[in-house]
């Protein structure tokens, strides 16, 4: 490699007398706009700096001489709607539910609203199209199934107080006994109240193990599930003798239920969510094709 500068024709750019294999580097300027762009953009980037937040602090940023702040401009925008909004909410909480319906405006309020908050909320557990996740103990509320009431004052409470939670003394409650793993009923037993529940819910089953499997029930289960097994909405015990199964109604799923037990937890919203908030996704979810 050479660094000698060589001699060029008058009007041909200089060269940096840098060489490689006879190919010689030129030494052409970048054209004047290219550097007054670059230029203007340090400029603006300087003066961005001073006028609106930009710099990480240990506690927040830089808040520029304009004081200016993108977080200020969305909760004015938030809180807007929320003034735009005000007098629909109040005329839905001051609303009994059941007449909701009957106001048409009202109704496309919650309904459109209660969507919003069951996206925001809700569909972590009961999937986008509330027809629950992926996945077992999720309850779907597109169907007619509810363990503690479908009418939307029923439903209205369950969001409110939550399921089982330890946030809300009027949280919804219920606990199966853990019949196998507390003892309190033996493995022949165990298989014998599973045969039981095949049989009322339609499924194959032992018939022999199935009718010892009626006393088994009677004597244990029958206080929440009903003597019938179509299941008490007042302790949101399930009906055993249809197909809908929130945790799977195969031998192996019942056996291990029956052993062990379920708690399903549900939050109370009460904590969370505003009256008019639960009100409009009580009405949502009721509208959904399942509520009663």
């Amino acid at each position: 490699m050479s660094v000698k500068p060589t001699k060029h024709k008058p009007g041909e750019p200089p060269t940096t007398g840098h060489t490689w294999d006879g190919i010689e580097e030129y030494d052409n300027p970048m054209p004047r706009w290219w550097l007054w762009t670059f230029y203007a953009t340090i400029i603006w980037a300087v003066g961005y700096t001073l006028l609106y937040p930009a710099w990480p602090l240990v506690n927040g940023v830089t808040n520029g001489l304009l004081g200016h702040s993108t977080r200020a401009d969305v909760a004015n925008e938030i809180q807007a709607y929320a003034d735009a909004n005000a007098e629909i909410r109040q005329k839905l909480v001051e609303t009994d539910l059941t007449a909701v319906a009957a106001d048409p405006n009202l109704l496309q309020y919650a309904t459109n609203a209660g969507a919003a908050v069951f996206r925001t909320n809700c569909v972590q557990c009961h999937g986008s199209g509330a027809a629950g996740v992926q996945g077992k103990g999720y309850p779907n509320l597109l169907d007619d199934d509810w363990l503690w009431g479908g009418d939307i004052e029923s439903i209205h409470t369950t969001v409110t107080h939550g399921i089982r939670n330890t946030t809300d003394d009027e949280a919804r409650y219920s606990e199966m006994p853990r019949f196998g793993a507390d003892g309190l009923l033996d493995s022949t037993q165990l298989s014998q109240v599973v045969e039981y529940v095949l049989q009322i819910s339609g499924q194959d089953h032992d018939s022999a193990l199935s009718t010892e499997g009626a006393t088994v029930f009677a004597d244990n289960c029958a206080a929440c599930h009903g003597e019938d097994g179509t299941g008490s909405r007042d302790v949101g015990a399930p009906n055993l003798t249809d197909a809908i199964w929130l945790y799977g109604g195969d031998r192996a799923t019942l056996t291990d239920t029956v052993t062990y037990a379920r708690f399903g937890v549900m939050p109370n919203w009460n904590a969370r969510l505003t009256e008019a908030d639960i009100r409009s996704v009580a009405v949502y979810v009721h509208g959904l094709g399942g509520g009663e």
